[in-house]
């Protein structure tokens, strides 16, 4: 076991009610979601659900609805899913499967999250490190070597933004004996996939792979998430876990979100389209503030780096109401290091506007 630092984004309430202001009056730019509504269709649902007293029940225990649903929005089978209460519960589920196997390999800097899991396993564990310089050109190669039983890969990477390139993965499949990919942000990230694993878990036993519905939805509040991979390992999770995972309100927000493949291609292409505009813009609007360099990315957040401590400029924004991600907490990273994500256009202004100010003072 490792004790870590295990700061996460999104800490909107406490920065809120520091200033005395509303949580919609901050703008959050250390969580990655994307900044629009729920899409209506979501909203209507749920409002169906209170309106029918349907929380007036326990939720479906075996969550077999949901699980129908994602299998065929995917082509998989049913019993090879599992959904979650966020990526979060499903990671330490994975850390679960992980202290079986030996040695997990973390690549970083990488989400502390799986370390915090590792360590609710008594699990031991090591770092990779992962390059800080790459190119813009999306998917790449993945980039190292690592050595261990077992290895946890987030794809697009967090916090650096790197896609990387499914074939390059796959070869990693052959070399552990459990691979854990984190496909989070991928549905969110243009282009991206087309880098999924998720159709190699019919070949591969040894692989599990993340999702989460919360950000591409900005729904992280209802808490939603699954993970598809070995059917036999999935149902051993399933006894030892919580008998209710999910709440009457997150299984039908999967349901109505994922039935659809009209409504959520059109969904997608709307966040794809607000990535490569927005992301473009604040690139090239960032690029020119003295002494601060801009890491290219594949999707709605990128990494930072100025040439002196960045805790100065966080706290100037903080003040105005505005957080972004320091990164001391990733390890290889410090606090010359920050992480970025794409914000709506009105926001993205006000948010370059004032980190340009920050390099000021």
């Amino acid at each position: 076991m490792k004790s870590s630092n295990f700061n996460h984004g999104g800490n909107v309430y406490a920065q809120a009610k520091k200033l005395n202001l509303s949580p919609w009056e901050i703008i959050d730019s250390s969580a990655s979601l994307v900044p629009f509504k729920p899409p209506q269709i979501l909203l209507d649902s749920l409002n169906l659900e209170i309106k029918n007293l349907g929380f007036s029940f326990y939720p479906e225990r075996d969550l077999n609805s949901l699980k129908e649903t994602i299998g065929e929005f995917h082509k998989i089978n049913p019993e090879n899913i599992l959904p979650g209460n966020g990526a979060s519960e499903l990671i330490t589920w994975a850390g679960f499967e992980a202290s079986k196997f030996g040695i997990s390999c973390i690549p970083s800097p990488g989400f502390v999250d799986y370390e915090r899991s590792l360590n609710c396993w008594n699990s031991n564990f090591i770092y990779s490190e992962l390059p800080t310089e790459w190119n813009n050109i999306f998917p790449q190669p993945f980039p190292i070597n690592p050595i261990g039983d077992v290895i946890w890969i987030t794809n697009p990477h967090n916090p650096t933004g790197q896609l990387w390139e499914k074939k390059s993965l796959e070869s990693i499949l052959k070399k552990f004996k459990l691979v854990i990919c984190d496909e989070a942000f991928l549905s969110m990230t243009p282009n991206g996939e087309q880098q999924s694993l998720i159709p190699l878990t019919k070949k591969y036993d040894n692989l599990l792979v993340l999702r989460s519905l919360t950000k591409l939805f900005n729904i992280p509040g209802l808490r939603l998430g699954y993970v598809i991979g070995s059917s036999q390992k999935l149902r051993k999770w399933d006894i030892n876990r919580d008998p209710w995972p999910l709440n009457s309100f997150a299984i039908k927000a999967g349901i109505e979100l994922l039935r659809n493949k009209i409504f959520y291609e059109q969904w997608t292409k709307k966040i794809h389209n607000w990535i490569n505009t927005e992301k473009k813009w604040v690139y090239d609007t960032l690029s020119k503030v003295d002494n601060l360099k801009i890491h290219s990315s594949s999707t709605n957040f990128f990494l930072i780096e100025s040439k002196s401590s960045l805790s100065p400029n966080i706290h100037y924004l903080e003040d105005k109401g505005i957080l972004i991600r320091e990164c001391s907490s990733f390890r290889f990273l410090n606090e010359k290091w920050a992480r970025v994500s794409l914000q709506s256009s009105k926001n993205n202004k006000i948010l370059c506007k004032e980190i340009q100010n920050s390099f000021k003072k």
